[in-house]
């Protein structure tokens, strides 16, 4: 492989921090990432305890940490990130990831534009963990993908292309994609400045949360927000950490604070690290299956903690 499955894994999710983070300057923390980053913890908490997607426990941790979004076009871009664990641990059986995703929205009130954005995103991050990723290929296989819908979006994806093949500059594609639209124009800018600049995350990041007036609105920004994390996690999952700048990098774990450990970057690699050992199967805490240990029917309470390793050439794909 290019690059490794964990650098892959971790690149995803430390790239959408870092496209959101960006575009609010010295915000490095806007409520935008928080949000973010608090729900894509709990859903990779649940992955990780489960191994498998159970959406009463993704319920249950949401209600204890009191998540309550309302509708609005960026609370909608962070349900779909919301969803970027679910893409990684679903990433090699489309079938699997399809259906997990649309599960996975039923937690939300969502819209189909939120639904295509979402499976869009999944699938774009799952070709990019498997390495089929083909810049020319991208959109008409998402496209497919997405199946019949009534959105916008296959459209937009399609006119992204075009702008591509044409060789069209950043400024006429922010043209392009400026109209009401806003959920379906920042999914169509983000696979823009993605496929634009595919090898360079650094790149990527910059074009998507690029605004020439250093006075914009809050919605500009909270837009720009979004088009960098969605961008972020395209890019990241395609050229991993080693894609990262360490200077962007070294610049975010400075500024984790012990005080929202449940949304640190270091927090969030860490689970990244485990999220790919249970969907590898080399990951298994037996004190989460305590019932698994028993003496005619008594669980033994007096056993020690067991670390399970996989044997050499043995673990499969889920």
């Amino acid at each position: 492989m290019r690059y490794s499955l964990i650098s892959r894994f971790r690149g995803t999710l430390l790239g959408a921090s870092l496209g959101g983070s960006l575009a609010s300057g010295s915000r490095i923390q806007s409520q935008n990432y928080l949000d973010f980053g608090r729900m894509a913890v709990l859903g990779i908490q649940s992955l990780i305890s489960l191994g498998r997607l159970d959406l009463d426990d993704w319920i249950a941790r949401q209600q204890q940490e009191s998540l309550h979004l309302a509708e609005t076009d960026v609370i909608s871009t962070n349900i779909i990130l919301a969803t970027v664990p679910v893409a990684l641990f679903c990433h090699d059986n489309p079938i699997k990831l399809r259906e997990n995703l649309l599960n996975v929205l039923k937690l939300w009130e969502y819209d189909p534009v939120v639904q295509d954005g979402t499976l869009a995103v999944g699938y774009a991050i799952a070709l990019a963990l498997t390495e089929k990723l083909d810049a020319l290929t991208l959109i008409p296989q998402t496209i497919s993908f997405l199946q019949e819908t009534p959105t916008s979006i296959p459209k937009k994806l399609l006119r992204v292309q075009n702008l591509l093949e044409q060789g069209a500059g950043l400024e006429r594609a922010q043209a392009e994609f400026a109209g009401r639209e806003k959920l379906s124009n920042t999914i169509a800018m983000a696979f823009y400045c993605f496929l634009g600049t595919l090898e360079d995350f650094r790149l990527a990041v910059l074009r998507a949360t690029h605004n020439g007036d250093s006075k914009v609105q809050d919605s500009t920004r909270l837009i720009a927000e979004s088009t960098g994390a969605i961008t972020g996690a395209l890019s990241g999952a395609h050229n991993s950490t080693a894609g990262i700048p360490l200077n962007w990098r070294v610049l975010l774990l400075q500024k984790d604070s012990p005080a929202s450990e449940l949304t640190s970057f270091s927090q969030m690699l860490k689970l990244a690290d485990a999220l790919v050992a249970v969907w590898s199967g080399l990951y298994y805490d037996i004190r989460l299956n305590p019932k698994e240990l028993t003496d005619e029917g008594c669980a033994m309470s007096t056993v020690a903690p067991l670390s399970v390793y996989a044997a050499p050439r043995v673990i499969r794909s889920r």
